[in-house]
């Protein structure tokens, strides 16, 4: 009879099992779900890249623009033989100042001096016709006034008369040529400098031709100086006539000497986008060499002084060169810019930019516009004096 009373407790136990299970069970489900949730949130925000940020700095107002520049002596000039022949003599060597008309050298022409007294042959022999033709025609030009010849003779006298003086005229100026050729023996300085070159000797055989390498001497002017320098186009509008510059000599690294613009090309070089100019200095005490490499140094001042941005925020794109700024709520907008000089480890930025902007500092190659980011925390040094240092 005990059994009866047994069956009621077994089935509460049943049901608290059952009810344990289900618990148990719903709990497990719960805590997958949480954590399926915070997995899923943790990937979202790794997802966000986090960057660090910078500002753009500005220019100072007196700006410094060095760039290279080659100097030339103010007049330089090869000089060439305009006859043949060999030469004699030569009377000035490298490094010897020279007047205007100083003579150089002599060249000896045997051929040219045979061509000379051959044109002075003919030419006496064309004045000797002329004579005779002058004569005979002026005797039939009165026999023709009494009708004693016919005035077709006359006329044939009278035209091989005229035919006679123009043979006389040329061999007087093939005579006149061969002279001037003859003039071209003795090689003179074309204006007051000193030898650079000589490229010849005695002996050697000269030709009346303007080759590479084929000039007997080079004369330059070096009393004053011309140095030639391309300005990038950004700063093309800077440069006025008349402006002073600098000029610093690897052989005279300690000196600055100063310069004049005298000239620009008002125009640019459509294949480097540069403005050509041309500076003057004295030189009359020859400190500087013609041909020396220099460094010109031009102070700029702007109303509105450009930007200056770290390297490593420069993204280069198919649209260009770009940075990419960062809004209010942190979303990457990419900015084109025209950028100015490059001063290694910092980059000029002409336009495209406004000193509110926040660059993003070693933007990935991946980064899109309009994309969230995460701006990483400015470290915090400890101070040895007892504060913190950012």
């Amino acid at each position: 009879m005990p059994e009866p009373h047994r069956s009621p407790s077994r089935r509460r136990y049943v049901w608290l099992l059952l009810a344990l299970a289900l618990l148990i069970a719903v709990w497990g489900v719960a805590s997958r779900l949480v954590a399926r949730s915070a997995l899923e949130r943790e990937a979202r925000q790794a997802a966000v890249p986090t960057v660090t940020v910078t500002k753009p700095q500005r220019n100072p107002g007196a700006d410094a623009l060095v760039l290279p520049g080659t100097v030339q002596a103010y007049y330089e000039a090869p000089i060439y033989a305009r006859t043949d022949g060999y030469l004699k003599r030569w009377y000035t060597d490298i490094g010897t100042p020279v007047r205007k008309g100083q003579l150089l050298a002599e060249i000896d022409t045997p051929e040219l001096d045979q061509q000379l007294r051959q044109a002075q042959a003919d030419l006496g022999s064309a004045e000797a016709n002329y004579q005779l033709a002058r004569t005979t025609n002026e005797r039939w030009q009165g026999l023709r006034a009494t009708d004693s010849v016919s005035q077709q003779d006359a006329d044939q006298r009278a035209g091989d008369a005229a035919a006679k003086a123009a043979a006389r005229q040329a061999a007087a100026a093939n005579v006149g040529r061969l002279r001037q050729l003859e003039s071209f023996k003795r090689v003179v300085a074309p204006f007051d400098g000193v030898v650079t070159q000589r490229n010849t000797d005695v002996g050697a055989l000269i030709t009346a031709a303007q080759t590479s390498g084929g000039a007997l001497f080079r004369v330059a002017d070096t009393q004053r100086l011309r140095i030639y320098v391309s300005v990038p186009q950004p700063y093309a509008a800077d440069i006025r006539e008349g402006m002073s510059a600098g000029l610093v000599f690897a052989d005279r690294p300690d000196q600055r000497f100063d310069a004049a613009v005298a000239r620009t090309a008002h125009a640019l070089d459509p294949t480097t986008r540069t403005l050509q100019v041309e500076l003057q200095i004295d030189n009359a005490r020859g400190e500087l060499l013609p041909g020396s490499y220099a460094q010109v140094h031009f102070e700029l001042h702007r109303d509105a002084p450009g930007l200056r941005i770290p390297v490593n925020t420069l993204l280069f794109r198919a649209e260009g060169l770009q940075v990419a700024t960062l809004d209010a709520s942190q979303r990457v907008h990419l900015k084109s810019i025209v950028q100015g000089r490059d001063f290694g480890r910092e980059v000029e930025v002409m336009s495209g930019l406004s000193p509110a902007d926040t660059l993003v500092l070693n933007p990935p190659d991946s980064i899109t516009e309009g994309e969230p980011v995460r701006v990483a925390p400015i470290p915090v040094a400890p101070n040895t004096a007892g504060g913190t240092t950012p």
